[in-house]
Parts: C-alpha cells; sequence; structure tokens
C-alpha cells in the first residue's frame, strides 16, 4: 500500500494525488440493491472479483448474500483464497498443466469451480485432480454469441459426459454473453439474451440425451442480469461492474425493471498547471485505463482531451466557454471509462464515508489481487 496516499478518519480533501477513491455510500447503496435483486429472482449473486480485486470487497458481497466470487486467474483465486475467500469460480479455461495442478490443490482447501470446453482441459484436470485428490465442480463453457471461448450447444453433451468419465463432478453450464453488455439499447441487450438463453437450452437438451444433469447455469453481466434473471435458464449471475460502474455502463440505456446504479469508484486528481484555456492534472495513463474512452469529469462543465503518462489535459465544456476553470490545487474527480483495468493500475483503495466534498477516510484496502496474471 502507497505510505502517505491517506490516514483514517482525515478529511476527504487530504487524500494524496493521483488516487483511487472509494465513494462508501454509493458502493453501499449498489451492493444491497443487487443482493435485493438476485433475492427477488430467486437467482444466485456471484459476483466478479476480477473487478475490484480486493479480498475486503469479496467479504463485503457475499456478508450480502453472494454464494462465492468468480475470478479469471489461477492467481487471483489463491490470492483471495489466502485471504479467507473460500467459494471460487474461475470462470475461464486453464490449459497449462502446471497451473492445473496449482488448480487441484487449491480445490482441495476450499470450494473450487472452474470452465472447460476442451477434452484436453478435461483429461488435465482430472490428472491433477487425481494427484491432488481434489474435485473441484467443472462447467462446460458454450459459446453464446461471444465469439470467444466455449463450444456449441451440440457440443455441450459429449464434454459434459467427458468430465464425468473422467471422475469429474459436473456443475453445470458457463454461460456468458459478454459481447451483448455494453449495447446501448435495453431492447439491443434483451433481444441477445433472449438468443443466448435459446444456445443455454438447446446445451441442456444435449447434456441431458448425454445422460448427465445440469445442476446450474451461470453467466449474465452487469449490462444484462435482468434479462438472464427474467429468462428462466440462469441460477447464477456473474454481475461485477455494478458496484461501481464506470462512463461505459453508465452510458446503457438503463433497462425497465433493473435497479440503478450510482458511481461509486472515482481517481482523485489535483490541478498542477493553469494557462488561459486548459488546467493539467496530475493524472494520467498510469492512473487511469482509456480502452474504452477517456474518463469523464465529475459535476463540472471539464471534459479531458489529451493525456500522458502522468499528466491530463482538461479544458472547459458545455455551452459556457468563459466558465472558470479551476485553481491550482483544485481537486478534479474523474470517473473512468472502465474500472476493471483502472483499478488494476493502483495499489490501494481509499474508501470515503460522507461524499466526495466533505467526508472522511473510513477504510484503506489493498488491491490484493494486482498483478495476477498467471
Amino acid at each position: 500500500m502507497q505510505r502517505s496516499l491517506a490516514r483514517l478518519g482525515d478529511p476527504v480533501a487530504t487524500v494524496e494525488t493521483p488516487a483511487l477513491v472509494i465513494d462508501l455510500d454509493a458502493m453501499e447503496r449498489n451492493l444491497a440493491a443487487m443482493a435485493a435483486f438476485a433475492r427477488s429472482q430467486g437467482v444466485g449473486l456471484r459476483p466478479h472479483a476480477k473487478m475490484h480485486k480486493s479480498a475486503a470487497i469479496a467479504k463485503a458481497q457475499i456478508a450480502a448474500g453472494a454464494v462465492g466470487v468468480c475470478v479469471q486467474k489461477v492467481s487471483e483465486a489463491e490470492v483471495l483464497a489466502d485471504a479467507g475467500i473460500a467459494d471460487i469460480y474461475i470462470s475461464n479455461e486453464v490449459i497449462d498443466a502446471a497451473k492445473l495442478m496449482r488448480v487441484a490443490a487449491l480445490a482441495g482447501r476450499i470450494t473450487l469451480a472452474i470452465a472447460v470446453d476442451s477434452i484436453l482441459g478435461i483429461d488435465r484436470l482430472a490428472e491433477a485432480c487425481r494427484a491432488a485428490s481434489s474435485a473441484p465442480n467443472v462447467f462446460v463453457e458454450i459459446d453464446v454469441g461471444q465469439g470467444r471461448c466455449g463450444v456449441s450447444p451440440e457440443e455441450a453433451g459429449a464434454l459434459a459426459r467427458h468430465v464425468v468419465s473422467s471422475g469429474l463432478r459436473f456443475g453445470g453450464i458457463q454461460a456468458y454473453q459478454g459481447g451483448a453488455q455494453h449495447l446501448r439499447g435495453a431492447d439491443e441487450r434483451e433481444g441477445a439474451v433472449r438468443s443466448a438463453a435459446a444456445l443455454v437450452r438447446a446445451a441442456q437438451l444435449s447434456i441431458a440425451s448425454a445422460g448427465v444433469a445440469c445442476p446450474l447455469v451461470t453467466g449474465g453481466g452487469t449490462g444484462t442480469f435482468v434479462f438472464e434473471a427474467a429468462s428462466g435458464a440462469y441460477g447464477e449471475m456473474q454481475v461485477g461492474s455494478y458496484l461501481f460502474m464506470d462512463c461505459d455502463y453508465a452510458d446503457n440505456e438503463p433497462a425497465e425493471h433493473a435497479p440503478r446504479f450510482e458511481q461509486a469508484l472515482f481517481v482523485k486528481s489535483q490541478v498542477m498547471s493553469r494557462r488561459a484555456a486548459h488546467v493539467v492534472v496530475d493524472a494520467g495513463l498510469k492512473a487511469y485505463a482509456v480502452d474504452s474512452g477517456l474518463p469523464r469529469v465529475w459535476q463540472r462543465e471539464l471534459e479531458l482531451f489529451n493525456y500522458g503518462d502522468e499528466h491530463g489535459i482538461l479544458r472547459r465544456s458545455g455551452s459556457d466557454s468563459t466558465a472558470d476553470l479551476p485553481l491550482l490545487g483544485d481537486p478534479v474527480w474523474l470517473v473512468p471509462g472502465h474500472c476493471d483495468p483502472t483499478v488494476s493500475l493502483h495499489d490501494a483503495y481509499v474508501a470515503v464515508r460522507g461524499g466526495l466534498e466533505r467526508g472522511v477516510i473510513e477504510a484503506l484496502w489493498a488491491v490484493d489481487t494486482r498483478g495476477c496474471l498467471l
């Protein structure tokens, strides 16, 4: 954790910049809203910890009713398990034999699940689990429109049967439609999930025809969860970004009957240089990701239009071209375009209670799985 980044009990104004700041009140409202929605729909909630990368936040999600968390990397699962998270799903394929030995060892310590989409992956996992005398739950991933990992629904039955015949425990179907998350129109997203659900049902038929029971279908995301829950095909939702939000998700048209989520994650910066037509803040590419667009300035008529490694250049926006620019040393709050890779640039969160203007620092949380790429 960065030394002198912040001190508990101090006002938010003392937070050194650039810093990754959580508005705790907003985050907790998001947490409660999603947990209540999952309960009302009778579906499990398995949030994606690859988004926040924090054991403290994962524990808060589980305390609010989540069954466990998802990760994408073996090393993420190991770090969170060491921190006390006892139910983890690696919602990704692992094909490397050495990594699968680590998977098998971890499955002997916690409740663990993993996705597969190949005979080779199943065989290597089975060999590792026999050596470790462990038994993770194994989910067959089907491609429901993402065009990335996963087999066709028709192939799912053969893979499920191979999981069982290899002595592994078949957990169900992994069905994530990542390409639908940022379709802007709610109708577009609903249509994409309708297609995904049809593919899920085809996969369930394939698995039943292979003589294997399918206990669970898991998938979904922040952009589509309301439609997965309503489809009747999914029993578990892998939402992630709802907790913090970002510009990309905020640009989606809200779905009817879905809870509304607030912006809770910010990069605090401050003005370090000032000219007649622009100001420069001390947060650049090392403080925020730009894969989903530039960060936006929170509640000010300013726009970030250029950046470097350590600098962000802001100018006036909106209709008032004569509006005062912030002064040297003034704070400027930035909303990331994409929360996940922005979080991965920081060592720690500063969690603030009482708002960004007059709040106080309530917690400092490590970004525990930062750098967990293996």
